[in-house]
C-alpha cells in the first residue's frame, strides 16, 4: 500500500471515530492522531520519502516516548493501545 492511501484510509478511520466511539475512545483516537498527524507533517515538510512501515515506526517511537514521560494514566495508555492497533491494521 502506499503512503497516501494509508494515510487517507487512517484518517478516515480517525473521523469515522466521533460517530461510534465512547468518550474514552475519542480521547485516545484524538491523542493518537496528534501523533500521527505530526509524523505525517514532518515527513511532508521534510520531503522525505517513507513507507507505511517507516511511518509507523516513527509514531510507535513518539507513543513510547510519551508513555515513558508520563502522558498518559495507564486507562488512557490502554485506549491508544488498541485503537493503535487498528489504525495498523488498515495497511
Amino acid at each position: 500500500m502506499l503512503l497516501v492511501e494509508y494515510v487517507e484510509k487512517a484518517q478516515q478511520f480517525f473521523d469515522d471515530l466521533v460517530d461510534r466511539a465512547s468518550d474514552d475512545e475519542l480521547f485516545a483516537g484524538g491523542y493518537l492522531r496528534g501523533h500521527f498527524d505530526l509524523a505525517v507533517g514532518y515527513a511532508q515538510v521534510e520531503e522525505t520519502d517513507l513507507t507505511v512501515e517507516e511511518l509507523n515506526a516513527q509514531i510507535e517511537s513518539s507513543l513510547v516516548k510519551a508513555y515513558r514521560n508520563g502522558e498518559l494514566n495507564d486507562d488512557d495508555k490502554a485506549h491508544v493501545v488498541t485503537i493503535w492497533e487498528q489504525v495498523q491494521n488498515l495497511k
